[in-house]
């Protein structure tokens, strides 16, 4: 009997032994991947992921958009009067240029204004936005003056109120890639700068020979 005890009681130390193995060996596995768990710390997690696809944007990337959108909008409407009204072939050209230019960047400002969650400015809206005057934006009534003009005199008013209109977007533009995050919208104003800081200078070119 005692001898049967005793293997027994060495059957159950092995055991025992075999048993404090398998936990430690799953501990020391637990150790051994706590630099995959650290690799996968710096993965961004699910909700930043998401954030990252989407774009970070600021307040200051959702007042450009919303600013720029009417900016763009009378730019337009001005561009289409020259079509009837322009005396000069420069002119007409420079317009139509504008409004091949402006207004998919209207379709993209907007884009990004409802992938926000924010309302796209109405047709008609301008002049005051978000709290503030838009830079170059014309009044009522100047527009209501290019619409009578015709010819040389339209020509001039034109390209002085354009080159005053330009400025204004370039400004907006130049706040936006300070201020702004969203890289698509610094990419665009670095493109309005560029591109309408020449058509200025083109601009005042052309009134000087008038």
């Amino acid at each position: 009997m005692t001898a049967h005890r005793s293997m027994i009681r060495r059957a159950a130390a092995v055991a025992a032994a075999g048993a404090a193995a398998v936990v430690l060996a799953a501990c020391g596995g637990g150790d051994d991947n706590s630099s995959g768990h650290s690799g996968h710390d710096k993965s961004p997690p699910p909700t930043a992921s998401a954030s990252a696809r989407q774009g970070d944007h600021n307040a200051a990337d959702v007042s450009f958009a919303k600013g720029m959108i009417p900016h763009h909008r009378q730019a337009i409407e001005m561009a289409d009067l020259a079509e009837s009204r322009a005396g000069s072939a420069e002119v007409k050209t420079l317009a139509a240029e504008i409004r091949k230019a402006q207004d998919p960047e209207i379709k993209t400002l907007s884009g990004w204004l409802t992938s926000w969650g924010e309302e796209v400015p109405e047709e008609g809206e301008g002049g005051e936005h978000a709290g503030h005057s838009m830079s170059g934006m014309m009044t009522a009534e100047e527009m209501a003056e290019l619409e009578k003009a015709s010819g040389e005199a339209f020509d001039t008013a034109f390209l002085e109120m354009m080159v005053e209109h330009h400025e204004g977007a370039v400004e907006m533009a130049r706040t936006e890639q300070s201020d702004g995050s969203y890289q698509p919208a610094k990419d665009m104003a670095g493109d309005i700068i560029a591109s309408q800081s020449a058509e200025i200078t083109r601009m005042n070119e052309l009134l000087r020979k008038n």
